[in-house]
């Protein structure tokens, strides 16, 4: 029996079909100005989370945290679009995940008396989902209830109906 090897050819031709093309750098953007509206806070105090928070994700950090009773959470940011193998591809400080599989993070934690954050979990909004329209339109805004069926922070995939957008 022998072990059949894989060349370094076949090994880059396997990952470019695993992996949708992006485009270079220099490729022309537009920018997409995007609204998130959350309703339905959870409250500042869920199971075992105290003064609980909710904020968008830049980067690795929490921005515009939001404390979880407010009556809602607004975040104003744009992301860039640029053309991608299978439609539009997303850019930016607040895109996270490979092509084909972006995604913004809400993101969930415990504000200490520091003022420090403490993530304990996050919710991820897929950018594919975005309809067609609003991306060319260079608009959208989405509007999600940020408690989840057992009155905890919303958190894992976030996909219409859950979230709807205009």
């Amino acid at each position: 029996m022998t072990a059949s090897k894989a060349t370094p050819k076949a090994a880059s031709k396997a990952a470019s079909k695993a992996t949708p093309k992006v485009a270079p750098k220099d490729t022309p953007k537009a920018t997409l100005k995007v609204r998130i509206v959350g309703h339905d806070l959870p409250g500042a105090e869920c199971g075992e989370f105290r003064d609980v928070h909710v904020a968008v994700q830049r980067k690795k950090d929490p921005e515009g945290p939001v404390r979880g009773d407010a009556a809602e959470a607004v975040w104003d940011f744009t992301v860039d679009v640029v053309p991608g193998g299978g439609g539009p591809d997303f850019r930016g400080p607040y895109v996270q995940g490979r092509p084909g599989e972006r995604f913004l993070y809400l993101t969930w934690g415990e504000v200490g008396p520091d003022g420090a954050f403490e993530m304990f979990r996050r919710a991820k909004v897929f950018w594919a989902d975005l309809p067609a329209e609003l991306v060319e339109r260079g608009e959208a805004e989405g509007h999600v209830s940020l408690t989840d069926d057992k009155g905890m922070p919303l958190c894992a995939a976030v996909r219409p109906p859950r979230i709807t957008w205009t």
